[in-house]
């Protein structure tokens, strides 16, 4: 069986949007570790983004505690629990337990195969050859509606209830993490991105922007399409693309030198 030396590359970015004072999202870009993360925060008082950034330092304090070649889904749905037990903890001991959480979408990928984690409605979306699927199910009443035969599907990110979530961490003493994996194929772009960008773009604009070069011009194609349209909340994403060592000459001549490109694992 012929082993494949993966190599991926990835780009991040976030932005308050034009209406918020402050952001709330929060990222982690781990490509040496195969883990990247996209986190909104949710909380009066700008705790949002303190739940936020709690989410994705707690993630990158587990993987940094184990060599790489420990990291596993099992580490990474411990971290998801332990982000929720401390921010649940934050809240009660300092915000009189107001509700305070964050969505978390996170990607990692190891031995040929890519693994997806959430809570919330952040998500990940992967393009392979020419097709754009969404990965992550929304943990939303919308989403519910949806399910029930209540609404269509595309009544639903312009329904009046489509920013109401029915999971996130920090919220409850509890919580489910959901988790959907499969293989890698060469080319596979993947994008982690709060709901700041899916409110303003279609999938197929997504789509669209990620034919782009690389993958920082489909980033700041994204960034920029979200922001002419008025960007009322903030917005982030991550893009991460799967090569290996055969294609990699091609890679560096199609990506700028600020695009991360880590070598990790062999699958």
């Amino acid at each position: 069986m012929n082993r494949v030396d993966w190599r991926f590359f990835s780009y991040a970015q976030s932005h308050p949007g034009k209406v918020r004072a402050y952001n709330e999202d929060a990222f982690l870009d781990c490509p040496d570790a195969g883990v990247w993360v996209v986190a909104d925060g949710m909380g009066g008082h700008q705790a949002g983004d303190v739940a936020s950034q709690m989410l994705v330092d707690i993630v990158q304090q587990h993987i940094r505690t184990v060599p790489s070649s420990m990291i596993s889904v099992e580490l990474l749905r411990k971290a998801l629990l332990d982000a929720n037990r401390q921010i649940f903890e934050y809240s009660e001991r300092y915000l009189e337990g107001e509700t305070v959480g964050t969505t978390a979408v996170v990607l990692f990928v190891k031995d040929g195969e890519y693994h997806c984690l959430w809570v919330g409605d952040s998500r990940m979306y992967m393009l392979r050859q020419q097709l754009l699927t969404q990965r992550s199910r929304d943990h939303s009443q919308v989403m519910e509606m949806v399910e029930q035969g209540l609404i269509a599907f595309e009544e639903a990110e312009n329904h009046p209830m489509a920013n109401v979530i029915t999971r996130a961490i920090g919220v409850n003493e509890e919580v489910e993490v959901d988790h959907v994996s499969g293989p890698l194929m060469l080319g596979d772009h993947f994008l982690l991105c709060s709901d700041g960008l899916t409110k303003e773009l279609s999938d197929q604009h997504l789509a669209h922007c990620l034919q782009a070069n690389s993958l920082s011009d489909s980033g700041l194609a994204l960034m920029h399409s979200a922001l002419v349209r008025g960007a009322s909340d903030n917005v982030t994403c991550i893009l991460v693309r799967a090569t290996c060592m055969e294609t990699d000459a091609q890679e560096r001549l199609n990506t700028p030198i600020n695009d991360a490109t880590v070598p990790i694992y062999r699958g």
